[in-house]
C-alpha cells in the first residue's frame, strides 16, 4: 500500500517524499489507521520497520487541524537520550511544511535553556522520563493539554525501570487522551503493564518476539575469550567494513575495545552510559557520517538508532538480556537494505547463544577461522558424568556463582521444662 493511500494530508506527504517514502510498510498500514481512530493502541513490530512514521505522521496530522495556539498536545517518552534525539529529528522532518512546534529533552543538556523553549511555545515534547519530571517538578511545563500519549521502545522503559516514573507522568495528563504503547516486542510483563496505562486498546503485531529481519545475515564466529579484540580488529580491516557497529555489555568492556581498535589503526569512538551527552552525540554524528569507522556501544544504544545502510553489526558478546539481541542486529538490515550480524562466541557464552538461538527459533550459522577458533569441546551425551562439568560456563548474566553455603555444625539443644526436666 502507497503512503497516500491512508489518509495523509499533502503536506505531510510532500514531507515524506522529500525523505524518498512511497510505500507504506506493514506496520503504518496498521498503525496510522487506527490512530485515527482515537483508541487506545498496543503495538509491536521488528526493528527497522518504520514504527516511527507509523505513530508520528497521523499524529502530527491530526495536531495540524487545531487552533495554532502552541502548548503540549502530544508526549512521547522513550527510554535513551541517543532515540529522543531521532525520534525528535524525524518529528521536525515530518512536519517541515506544517505550523507546529516540538522540543526534545533529556538529562545532561541545560535545563534552563529547556524551560526557556518551552515558555514560547512547543506542540510536541519527546523526552525521556527523568527530564520531563524535573520540568513538570519545576513547574516549566503544563500539560494539562495533552491529546496524546506515546510511550516508545516501551519494552526497554520498563526493563531499564522508569515504568514508577512514567507512573508519575502520567499524573499529570488529563484522563481523556490516546494511549499509544510501541514496542519491538511484546512480553508477557509489558502487555500486563498495558493493562495498567491503556483503556480496551487495540493490539497490532506484525512480527512476534524473536524475529529478526529477513534482510540481516548472520553468523557466529567461535573465539577463544583472549583473542576476541584480536578477531574483531581482522574482521574488520580485512573484510575492509567502511562502517561497523560494535556491541559489548559493559562499559570498561568498551573502553577497553576502543583503545585496542583505535591502536591497531581503526578509527574507534565509543558511547555509553558513563558518557556525557555531548560526547555520545558527537561520536554518533561522527559515525553517521563517515568520519568514525568504528563505532562501540552498550546495550543503551540498541534501541531505536537508525544509521543509514549500516553494512554491520558485531556482537562482541551475548547481551546480558537475551532479547537484546534482536534490538542490536535490527540496527542493520533497515529500510530495504541488506545486512550483517556477526557474534564473537567464546567457549564460556555456548549457553547464552542457546538462548538466543531457542528464542529465535533457529540455528545461527558458525564459521572456525584457523589461528582464533577455540580447541574444539567434546560434547556429552546423556547424564553429567562429572559434578563440576560445565561449573566454568557463562550465562547470559556473566560467571555463575560457585559458591557453597557452609553447614553450622548442630548444637546440642537447651533442655527447657516442656521438655520435662525435673529440677
Amino acid at each position: 500500500m502507497r503512503l497516500d493511500e491512508l489518509g495523509l494530508s499533502p503536506e505531510i506527504l510532500k514531507a515524506t517524499s522529500d525523505k524518498g517514502y512511497k510505500e507504506a510498510t506493514p506496520i503504518q498500514e496498521s498503525l496510522i489507521p487506527a490512530i485515527f481512530t482515537k483508541r487506545d493502541i498496543m503495538a509491536g513490530a521488528q526493528t527497522g520497520t518504520g514504527k516511527t512514521a507509523g505513530f508520528v505522521l497521523p499524529i502530527l496530522q491530526e495536531l495540524s487541524k487545531t487552533d495554532v495556539k502552541h502548548y503540549p498536545k502530544a508526549v512521547i517518552i522513550v527510554p535513551t537520550r541517543e532515540l529522543a534525539r531521532q525520534v525528535q529529528a524525524n518529528v521536525e522532518a515530518y512536519s517541515k511544511y506544517l505550523p507546529l512546534k516540538s522540543i526534545v529533552l533529556f538529562g545532561g543538556a541545560n535545563l534552563t535553556s529547556q524551560a526557556n523553549r518551552i515558555k514560547k511555545g512547543v506542540d510536541i515534547v519527546v523526552a525521556t522520563s527523568g527530564r520531563l519530571l524535573e520540568h513538570i517538578h519545576q513547574k516549566n511545563i503544563d500539560l494539562d493539554g495533552v491529546d496524546y500519549l506515546v510511550l516508545d521502545e516501551a519494552d526497554t522503559i520498563l526493563d531499564m525501570g522508569f515504568v514508577h516514573e512514567v507512573g508519575k507522568i502520567i499524573g499529570h495528563l488529563p484522563q481523556r487522551r490516546q494511549n499509544i504503547l510501541i514496542s519491538a516486542t511484546l512480553s508477557g510483563s509489558l502487555k500486563r503493564l498495558a493493562t495498567e496505562i491503556l483503556q480496551k486498546p487495540k493490539l497490532i503485531e506484525v512480527d512476534s518476539m524473536g524475529t529478526s529481519s529477513s534482510l540481516v545475515s548472520q553468523i557466529v564466529y567461535p573465539v577463544d575469550k583472549e583473542k576476541k579484540a584480536e578477531l574483531l580488529s581482522y574482521l574488520i580491516g580485512s573484510r575492509n567494513y567502511k562502517r561497523a557497529l560494535v556491541f559489548v555489555r559493559k562499559k570498561e568492556i568498551a573502553d577497553e575495545v576502543t583503545r585496542e581498535l583505535n591502536l591497531s589503526g581503526l578509527q574507534t569512538a565509543v558511547i555509553h552510559g558513563g558518557k556525557s551527552a555531548g560526547h555520545r552525540a558527537k561520536s554518533l554524528d561522527g559515525f553517521k557520517k563517515g568520519n568514525i569507522r568504528v563505532l562501540v556501544a552498550t546495550d543503551i544504544a540498541a534501541r531505536g538508532l537508525d544509521i543509514p545502510t549500516l553494512e554491520v553489526v558485531i556482537n562482541y558478546d551475548i547481551p546480558h538480556v537475551t532479547g537484546d539481541y534482536i534490538h542490536r542486529i535490527g540496527r542493520t538490515g533497515r529500510a530495504g537494505i541488506e545486512g550483517l550480524a556477526i557474534s564473537l562466541i567464546s567457549p564460556q557464552e555456548m549457553v547464552a547463544l542457546k538462548d538466543v538461538e531457542r528464542l529465535m527459533g533457529k540455528q545461527i550459522p558458525q564459521e572456525r577461522l584457523e589461528g582464533y577458533a577455540p580447541n574444539k569441546i567434546p560434547t556429552q551425551k546423556g547424564a553429567r558424568k562429572n559434578k563440576n562439568e560445565y561449573k566454568n560456563t557463562d550465562g547470559a548474566f556473566g560467571k555463575k556463582s560457585t559458591k557453597t553455603k557452609s553447614i553450622p555444625k548442630s548444637k546440642k539443644r537447651k533442655t527447657t521444662k516442656r521438655d520435662g526436666y525435673k529440677y
